[in-house]
């Protein structure tokens, strides 16, 4: 199949553009390397351009499918900025939406997020849970999950929305992993002060967990890579508009990850602990029972201390 990946530079992009290439499709990258690396890009057609430019790609290269990574991703900063997140992600899958049409691409895989449903009410959170995100950026996602099924309806388009909760590890191999600028994920940040002597903060340890602090439900990116074929595959089939979660359907507590850490790495890591964070909800976990029933999903890399150990070859291997 030939698949545009927008993105595809950048972490879970670069594991989904191998994936593909893995498995004999015609790839075509676009990403403006604005968070992205353009050596994370292998054994595809590389563009350096944004989303506004993406109607000349149709015109140059025929395409089938499109999976969009492409946005701008951090939380804070999209409190900071909101008009940014709404520029960069509603605005660039507009643009992309109407270049689709224009070039008759019926097919669309969308990166989601669990920040979407905002504070949680239950859990384990299902894809019926109330959507009151509470940033700019988990409402930039919700409002392009709802330009998605209006498109839908209207066009005939066919999209599969993938709501991510913790993505985390790295391939496999040790070829790709996560190169974020600033960093903010905890199993990098944990790696990293394993591999300077440093201490990692932890914030608040008095949640109502088994352990006090913040409960996560932390999913392989190469998971998620799998999840997004096998959505591409169901849109082919039968599919033409639903939404998913993608997680474990358990979680690990910040401490958990930091034991999984020691015995990974066999180093010493001290604990520097810091006051609970604003916003911090105590217990993030997905029920993802619905890609596993309609998508045939099955994590394959569950366990943290996986997850952990392929983040830590990376993490002694990247440039």
């Amino acid at each position: 199949m030939r698949i545009l990946v927008t993105g595809g530079a950048g972490y879970i992009g670069s594991h989904m553009v191998k994936m593909l290439a893995g498995r004999g499709d015609e790839v075509t990258v676009l990403d403006d390397l604005s968070t992205g690396h353009a050596d994370a890009v292998r054994n595809a057609h590389f563009v350096r351009a944004d989303l506004s430019q993406v109607a000349a790609i149709f015109k140059e290269r025929r395409t089938e499918a499109v999976i969009h990574f492409a946005a701008a991703s951090l939380v804070g900063e999209s409190v900071a900025d909101p008009l940014k997140y709404y520029t960069r992600n509603v605005g660039g899958t507009l643009a992309l939406l109407k270049a689709m049409r224009e070039a008759g691409v019926q097919k669309l895989v969308f990166s989601s997020t669990a920040a979407v449903y905002g504070e949680p009410q239950r859990s384990p959170i299902d894809e019926s849970h109330p959507t009151v995100p509470v940033n700019p950026y988990g409402s930039s996602k919700l409002a392009i999950e709802r330009m998605l099924a209006e498109c839908c309806t209207a066009y005939g388009l066919r999209a599969a929305t993938l709501r991510y909760f913790n993505a985390a590890g790295a391939d496999p191999q040790g070829e790709l992993g996560e190169r974020h600028d600033p960093e903010t994920h905890l199993i990098p940040l944990v790696l990293r002060a394993a591999a300077l002597g440093k201490p990692v903060s932890v914030f608040g340890n008095d949640w109502p967990t088994r352990d006090g602090t913040c409960v996560r439900d932390y999913i392989h990116v190469n998971d998620l890579c799998d999840a997004h074929l096998r959505a591409l595959d169901w849109l082919s089939r039968e599919g033409r508009y639903d939404c998913f979660n993608l997680g474990n359907g358990d979680g690990a507590t910040v401490l958990e990850v930091i034991e999984a850490a020691r015995r990974v790495t066999g180093r010493k890591i001290t604990i520097h602990h810091s006051p609970r964070r604003q916003g911090d909800p105590a217990t993030l976990v997905a029920d993802a029972g619905k890609a596993r029933r309609v998508l045939g999903w099955q994590p394959q890399r569950a366990a943290i201390e996986t997850i952990v150990a392929d983040a830590w070859r990376w993490e002694q291997r990247k440039p």
